[in-house]
C-alpha cells in the first residue's frame, strides 16, 4: 500500500469512528483560571461583534422580494432540474449579500487580533457562529443570539498541537494554553481507564494508526484507537468561584464503567420496551416491569427546587422596580424606549444565589435523565416510542378562542413544564444510549395513534387531553399514559404497525403489573403529575 492509499483510508477511518468526550477538571492555580474567564469573555465579545455583522447581512437578505420569492419557490418544487438552478440563484444572492463562510471567516480575522485571541480559538467562534447561521438559512432558525454578559464560551481549538497542545510528563497528560501548563484531575476508576488508553495511544501512535486502517480494509469496522483528537476548555461558576473543566474528545467507544466491587455499573437487557414520554412524565411496559413516573426527578421532588425559583425570580423584580420606578407605567408594565437600571447590592445577591439554584437544578436534570436512561436500557434492547413534539408543545396557540363562561382561554402552552422537565432531552438521551449499546430505538409512524385505540373494540376512539384514566369498551379501567405504553410495547416489526395478537394475549399480564404499581403509589404517597392517580 502506498503512502497517499495509507493516509486516504486513515483519513476515512477518522471519519467513520465514533468519538466521545471525557470531562476532568483542571489543577490550575486560581490566578491562571482568572486568565482563563478574561479570555473566553474576549472570546464572546469577539463573537458577539461577528454576530452583530452577520445578522446585519442576513436582514439585508431576507428583506428582498427577490431571495423570498426564490425560497418559496424552492420549497414548492420537485423537479431536480429547477432544484439545481433555484438552489444556485440562492446561493448566488448568499454571495452578493456576504452571508456565506468565506465571509464569515475573513471577518473574524481581524476581530480576533483587535480582541488578541489566537487564531484558532477565532476561527472556532467563527464556526459556532456560522452553524447558527446555517440554521437560520436552511433549517428552521429564525435568529442567530449574542451572548449576554457572564456567559462565559468555551475555548476550543479543533486541532490537539494547536491553541491548547498536549505532552506528557512523569507518564501523566499535561497541557499548554499561552504561558501556562497544567495537569487534570483523575478521580475515580472510569477516568483513570480513559487517561491510560490515551496513554497507551501516545506511547505507539503509528502501530495504533496502522491496526485501525487494516481492521478497516480486512473486517469493514472501527476498533477503538483512543487517539486524543482535540481540547476544550470550559469556565464554569460554581458556588461563586470560577473552575475549570477539560473537555477532551476522544476517538472510539467510552470504556466501560464498574461499582467498586469490579462488577460493570450498567446492565443490559433482552426484549421490547414501549415508552409514552409526555411532557412531565413517562410511562413504559416491558416484559418483567411496568413503570409510570416523573421525568427529572431524583432525590427531593423537583417541584420544591422549581417553587424556590420562582420564590427567587419574584423577589429580584420586586427589589428591580423599587430600585428602577422611572422604568415603569402606573399600571405595572414596563416603559417603551431606552432606559437606565440601577440594581441594589440586595438584587445582586439575590441574582447570585438564583444562578447557583439554577446550576444545581440543571446538573439534578441531567443525572437524573442519565439514571432513567440506565435504567431503561437494563429492563431491555428495544426501545419504542412516538416521535418528539416537544417543540410544537412549546409554541403558544394562534387562535384566540372564548370558554363556555366567555372568558379568553390562556393562549400558553407547556413552556414551563418542558423547561423543568426536559421530554425532548430524555428522549434524546435514551436514544443514544440504546443505539451506542448495540440496542434499537424506534419511532412509530404518526398514524400509529397509541393515545386512540382501544384494543377490546379494535377501533380508534378519540379521548380528551384531560381523561386520564380511561375505561375501555369491555369496561376496564387503565391509567391512559401507561396504556398508550402498552400499545407501543405491542409493536408489530413487519407491518409497523399495533400487534393487535399480542394486545389480546398479553394484556391480562400486563394489567395485572398496572393495578399493582398504581397500588404502590397510593400506598407511598407519590405524587406522579398529570396522571389521574389521586393521593391520599
Amino acid at each position: 500500500m502506498s503512502d497517499k492509499e495509507y493516509k486516504k483510508l486513515l483519513k476515512q477511518y477518522h471519519k467513520l469512528s465514533d468519538r466521545h468526550i471525557l470531562v476532568v477538571e483542571t489543577d490550575m492555580p486560581y490566578p491562571d483560571v482568572l486568565k482563563v474567564v478574561a479570555l473566553s469573555d474576549k472570546i464572546r465579545k469577539a463573537g458577539n461583534e461577528l454576530v452583530s455583522l452577520m445578522r446585519k447581512n442576513y436582514d439585508q437578505l431576507m428583506r428582498t422580494k427577490k431571495y423570498r420569492k426564490l425560497l418559496k419557490m424552492y420549497g414548492n418544487t420537485e423537479d431536480k432540474d429547477k432544484l439545481k438552478a433555484l438552489a444556485n440563484q440562492l446561493n448566488d444572492m448568499q454571495k452578493s449579500y456576504n452571508v456565506t463562510w468565506d465571509f464569515c471567516r475573513t471577518s473574524m480575522i481581524p476581530i480576533g487580533k483587535k480582541y488578541s485571541i489566537d487564531a484558532v480559538f477565532a476561527l472556532t467562534k467563527a464556526e459556532d457562529i456560522w452553524r447558527g447561521m446555517e440554521k437560520c438559512l436552511y433549517d428552521n432558525g429564525k435568529i442567530t443570539h449574542f451572548s449576554k454578559y457572564g456567559e462565559l464560551p468555551c475555548i476550543r481549538a479543533k486541532q490537539i498541537n494547536r491553541g491548547i497542545p498536549m505532552f506528557v510528563e512523569d507518564g501523566k497528560l499535561r497541557f499548554k494554553l499561552r504561558k501556562m501548563q497544567f495537569g487534570i484531575h483523575v478521580n475515580d476508576r472510569f477516568q483513570s481507564d480513559e487517561v491510560n488508553a490515551v496513554l497507551s495511544y501516545l506511547e505507539n501512535p503509528d502501530k495504533m494508526d496502522a491496526d485501525a486502517v487494516n481492521t478497516l480494509i480486512e473486517e469493514a469496522c472501527c476498533i477503538d484507537t483512543y487517539r486524543p483528537c482535540y481540547a476544550t476548555l470550559v469556565p464554569r461558576l460554581i458556588r461563586g468561584k470560577y473552575r475549570v473543566y477539560l473537555h477532551l474528545t476522544i476517538e472510539g467507544k467510552a470504556k466501560p464503567k464498574y461499582d467498586r466491587f469490579g462488577n460493570p455499573r450498567h446492565k443490559y437487557g433482552k426484549g421490547m420496551i414501549g415508552a409514552d414520554i409526555g411532557t412531565q412524565t413517562v410511562a413504559y411496559t416491558s416484559d418483567t416491569e411496568v413503570g409510570l413516573k416523573n421525568l427529572s426527578e431524583r432525590g427531593n421532588s423537583i417541584q420544591t427546587s422549581e417553587r424556590k425559583e420562582r420564590l427567587y425570580y419574584r423577589a429580584m423584580d420586586r427589589s428591580r422596580r423599587a430600585t428602577n420606578p422611572q422604568n415603569y407605567n402606573p399600571d405595572g408594565t414596563i416603559k417603551k424606549g431606552k432606559k437606565t437600571w440601577k440594581y441594589s447590592n440586595h438584587y445582586k445577591k439575590l441574582k447570585a444565589k438564583h444562578a447557583e439554584l439554577c446550576r444545581i437544578n440543571a446538573v439534578n436534570r441531567q443525572l437524573a435523565i442519565n439514571e432513567d436512561a440506565n435504567y431503561l436500557r437494563s429492563l431491555g434492547d428495544t426501545f419504542v416510542t412516538e416521535p418528539k413534539n416537544a417543540s410544537k408543545l412549546m409554541k403558544r396557540a394562534k387562535k384566540t378562542t372564548v370558554n363556555s363562561k366567555g372568558k379568553f382561554n390562556k393562549k400558553k402552552r407547556f413552556g414551563k413544564s418542558i423547561k423543568n422537565r426536559c421530554p425532548s432531552g430524555f428522549q434524546t438521551t435514551v436514544e443514544k444510549k440504546f443505539k451506542v449499546t448495540g440496542g434499537a430505538y424506534i419511532e412509530v409512524s404518526n398514524n400509529y395513534r397509541a393515545s386512540q385505540y382501544d384494543h377490546t373494540a379494535d377501533d380508534y376512539i378519540k379521548k380528551k387531553l384531560s381523561d386520564r384514566l380511561y375505561r375501555l369498551r369491555d369496561g376496564t379501567l387503565v391509567q391512559r399514559d401507561w396504556y398508550s405504553s402498552f400499545l407501543l410495547y405491542c409493536y408489530d416489526y413487519r407491518t409497523q404497525d399495533i400487534d393487535k395478537d399480542k394486545c389480546i394475549t398479553d394484556f391480562g399480564r400486563c394489567y395485572d403489573k398496572e393495578k399493582a404499581l398504581i397500588a404502590w403509589i397510593k400506598a407511598n404517597h407519590i405524587k406522579i403529575l398529570n396522571s389521574g392517580i389521586k393521593v391520599a
